[in-house]
């Protein structure tokens, strides 16, 4: 079911989110943030900020050789979304696949307020 929440749709959020950013569109990307936005990467990284993320983004996604990124799944519970995917960078000429769970927490305009992003590691061969 479609939430509408101050005369948007909440759901899509995410899915606006991650295609957005696969497809470099910067500024409709940071639309989808609230201005009171944190972002927790898989190694305790934090970008407090709106602009700090965007900036970080923008910059290096672009440079990622072989980027795509593959959305299995996207789940909406309230105030919260769930997004499983798979990101694939080349690293020295092979592909390289990331298994994630990427959480969020939506605020009551339908924006992103939080994300934290959670990667599967596979055992050394």
């Amino acid at each position: 079911m479609l939430g509408v929440v101050a005369g948007r749709e909440r759901e899509g959020i995410v899915e606006r989110f991650l295609r957005t950013m696969v497809a470099h569109e910067w500024a409709a990307f940071a639309d989808c943030l609230a201005d009171e936005f944190t972002r927790v990467g898989p190694y305790g990284d934090v970008y407090a900020s709106k602009a700090a993320y965007v900036e970080f983004l923008s910059g290096l996604v672009p440079t990622l050789p072989g980027y795509r990124m593959e959305v299995s799944r996207v789940t909406y519970a309230g105030e919260r979304a769930f997004a499983e995917l798979a990101e694939t960078v080349e690293v020295d000429g092979v592909p390289l696949r990331t298994p994630e769970c990427l959480t969020f927490e939506l605020t009551h305009d339908g924006r992103i307020r939080r994300v934290e992003v959670f990667t599967q590691t596979r055992a050394p061969r």
